[in-house]
């Protein structure tokens, strides 16, 4: 099972999206939401409130 690279939650097998990058890193999503903000936001997880890696 994968995590999700912004969230950080479990993806069950069969759903979420895969990005790779032109250097090679892979990017799972485990929805449009997580990879609207990591790609085309910029925002960081650590400072998002909804995700599971947010800092307190």
């Amino acid at each position: 099972m994968a995590k999700c690279t912004f969230c950080g939650r479990v993806i069950e097998q069969g759903t979420g999206k895969i990005y790779v990058l032109k250097e090679g890193k892979i990017l799972n999503f485990c929805s449009s939401k997580c990879e609207k903000n990591q790609l085309k936001l910029n925002r960081k997880p650590i400072t998002t409130k909804w995700s599971q890696r947010y800092i307190k």
